[in-house]
């Protein structure tokens, strides 16, 4: 009979467990701990991956505006998103723990970056640069009128442009605008009676207005038939102006649309229609860059140019000034999308200036209640030739 406590043959011993393997659970990981882990992985890949794709379309947008047809499509991105989309990455840095002590720094470059692109930060100047002892003051305003008062009240809108009493108006858009044809328009008997004693000139849909004296129009030659005057005509008026004893030109501009709002993106013809816009606007901005660079005066050049790009990543006239009103804690903006009420998001409206020349004041007001673009008010101010280092000049 076997012992009591001692195994016998019929009796196997259990074998040896180490200690604290049964009923031990807080060496092995939950279910939970593992599916959160995972979640942890799954979040760092993603915003790592987020990262990198953001960093790759900021470089190719550097790149690529202004030098690709088709980036016409990301440039008309607003501004403001190259800052909203690495504040919203820098927002959820903490689901990438392994990594975010590096990601986050990253984070903060493309910021820095995007805020600097987008008119934040050093390198734009405010609403007042440049000196204005022993100057002359000029009064400009600049706006694209929206089809001049064609679906306006004539009354208003000339008593509207006439409170602004500037010295010089450069006004785009003096044209009315008809299914897919523009249409030349001839208001010179009304703007004659609204503005006694200033000169009137017109090239094509730009309207140049001056109470001093004008010096000489530079037109383009285009055949005056059909719609040649609005698609050959130039897109950057110069009108030679007489500021104190000094001559200054004055470009009207305004660039062709990249593409048309409320177009088919699926379309072959909105490409089309977007290839051809590109290749117009370069040869525009290299004819003015090719005016400019011939040109002896100091110039100021403004308008609609019609990309929010043009004072950081298109360079419309080398040697010039980028001007950006003082607007606060946000970038200026000009524009909003045509026909909704949302807020202005973009800056297609722009000021430069070659650096002998001085603007103590600038900004954006007015305008809304006749087009869909702020107008710009500039307080220009034209060194004297003592002043500046320039010999006197005569007409």
């Amino acid at each position: 009979m076997p012992v009591s406590g001692v195994p016998g043959t019929d009796e196997v011993p259990a074998p040896h467990e180490p200690a604290g393997a049964e009923g031990d659970t807080a060496s092995a990981p939950s279910p939970g701990a593992d599916s959160e882990a995972r979640r942890w992985c799954r979040g760092t890949r993603l915003l790592v991956g987020a990262t990198a794709v953001w960093t790759l379309l900021l470089g190719l947008h550097v790149l690529l505006a202004g030098n690709w047809w088709l980036w016409l499509l990301v440039e008309a991105v607003p501004p403001l998103t190259l800052v909203a989309v690495p504040l919203l990455l820098l927002a959820v840095t903490p689901l990438a723990r392994p990594v975010r002590r590096w990601l986050a720094p990253v984070l903060v470059l493309l910021l820095l970056a995007g805020a600097h692109l987008s008119g934040f930060g050093p390198g734009w100047s405010g609403g007042g640069t440049g000196t204005t002892a022993g100057g002359t003051e000029v009064k400009v305003f600049a706006w694209s009128t929206d089809y001049w008062q064609m679906d306006d009240d004539k009354q208003d809108f000339y008593a509207f442009l006439r409170g602004q009493d500037a010295d010089v108006y450069l006004l785009q858009e003096y044209l009315y605008w008809e299914g897919d044809e523009p249409v030349r328009i001839d208001d010179t008997a009304r703007l004659r009676k609204e503005f006694p004693g200033y000169h009137l000139s017109v090239e094509g849909e730009l309207l140049t207005l001056s109470r001093l004296p004008v010096v000489a129009e530079h037109h383009r030659r285009v055949p005056d038939t059909g719609t040649a005057w609005y698609y050959e005509g130039s897109k950057a008026q110069r009108t030679d102006i007489q500021v104190g004893d000094r001559t200054v030109s004055f470009y009207n501009v305004h660039m062709p649309v990249p593409f048309q709002v409320g177009d088919n993106p699926l379309s072959g013809g909105f490409y089309r229609f977007l290839r051809d816009q590109y290749e117009w606007r370069d040869r525009e901005l290299d004819a003015l860059r090719s005016d400019l660079a011939d040109n002896p005066h100091p110039a100021l050049l403004t308008g609609d140019f019609n990309s929010p790009w043009t004072g950081s990543l298109l360079d419309p006239a080398p040697g010039t000034q980028v001007h950006s009103p003082g607007s606060g804690v946000l970038p200026a903006r000009s524009w909003p999308v045509s026909d909704y009420p949302l807020p202005k998001l973009w800056r297609l409206d722009w000021l430069f200036t070659t650096e002998d020349l001085a603007v103590p004041g600038y900004r954006f007001d007015g305008g809304g209640d006749f087009s869909d673009h702020a107008a710009q008010e500039i307080r220009l101010v034209v060194p004297d030739p003592t002043a500046s280092g320039h010999p006197k000049e005569t007409r």
